[in-house]
């Protein structure tokens, strides 16, 4: 009996035993689980990436506009911007014409910075390679309108008007191509417009556009000193004023102290966005 009970006892402490190493066994198998679930989820995660693209978004909406209204025009006969009703009538346009060429995506992020807003005119023979047409995706992603300024900035007023129609329109067949979307603005060369160039612009539903005043073309003037007080020490500087300036070295060293410049003397540089468009006028 005393034998029986012996073996009775030795049989419970062996099957107690023989759980309690299962149940740690299979306590430890869903370690190996759970390590790669937290892996795949550090690999899913990559907060600096989320903060990069949040940025570029942010940095989009500083300068981009959704759904601005008109409040601005163009005078053909003046060549300024003029309110429609009672906005602000101290503003200036900034424009920058033969993009891309060395210095516009570098001009697009001093601007951007600045909370500038601009307008980039391009020229197609500018575009024939393709880091020059990444340099005008990036300018046009940070918010900036694209104008057009014909494809190999020709005078229009000296070739026929079947060449002057596919200077216009092969540019914004390009333009569109690379970012998306068709040219809103137009600049002819040298600012001599044809009454076709002009009829063409209309029926691409672009908004022909000259100047007021600009130098940075003149010798004079090809120096950061000289052109930043020419720019803004300058009697056109006036309500509605079209500013040009161009893709050079040193406009893009003159830029920050023009910007300056012209906001201390209390003017707005204006959202091309708030320009009435030839479809909106109609």
């Amino acid at each position: 009996m005393k034998n029986s009970f012996f073996v009775l006892l030795l049989s419970l402490v062996l099957v107690v035993t023989a759980c309690g190493n299962e149940e740690k066994e299979t306590t430890n198998e869903p370690k190996d689980d759970e390590a790669i679930e937290e892996t795949e989820q550090e690999e899913e995660t990559n907060p600096q990436e989320e903060e990069k693209d949040e940025g570029v978004t942010k940095e989009k909406e500083d300068l981009a506009e959704v759904d601005v209204q008109p409040s601005y025009i163009v005078n053909e006969k003046t060549w300024k911007v003029e309110p429609i009703k009672d906005a602000n009538d101290k503003v200036v346009l900034l424009t920058i014409d033969d993009a891309p060429d060395k210095h516009a995506l570098e001009m697009a992020k001093t601007l951007s910075e600045k909370k500038v807003p601009a307008i980039f005119f391009v020229n197609g023979h500018f575009l024939q390679s393709e880091e020059s047409k990444k340099t005008l995706k990036e300018i046009a992603d940070l918010g900036f309108p694209i104008g057009n300024h014909t494809y190999h900035h020709e005078n229009l007023t000296e070739i026929s008007e079947e060449k002057q129609r596919e200077e216009i329109i092969s540019l914004n067949d390009l333009v569109e191509e690379i970012i998306g979307s068709r040219p809103q603005f137009f600049r002819a060369p040298f600012g001599a417009n044809t009454d076709t160039s002009l009829r063409i612009a209309k029926e691409e539903e672009m908004i022909p556009m000259n100047w007021t005043f600009g130098y940075d073309w003149e010798v004079d003037y090809q120096s950061k000193d000289a052109l930043e007080k020419i720019m803004v020490e300058n009697p056109y500087l006036s309500n509605g004023a079209i500013l040009l300036t161009h893709d050079r070295s040193w406009t893009n060293e003159a830029l920050e102290g023009i910007i300056n410049g012209i906001q201390e003397k209390g003017y707005e540089f204006l959202d091309p966005n708030k320009i009435q468009k030839e479809k909106e006028a109609a």
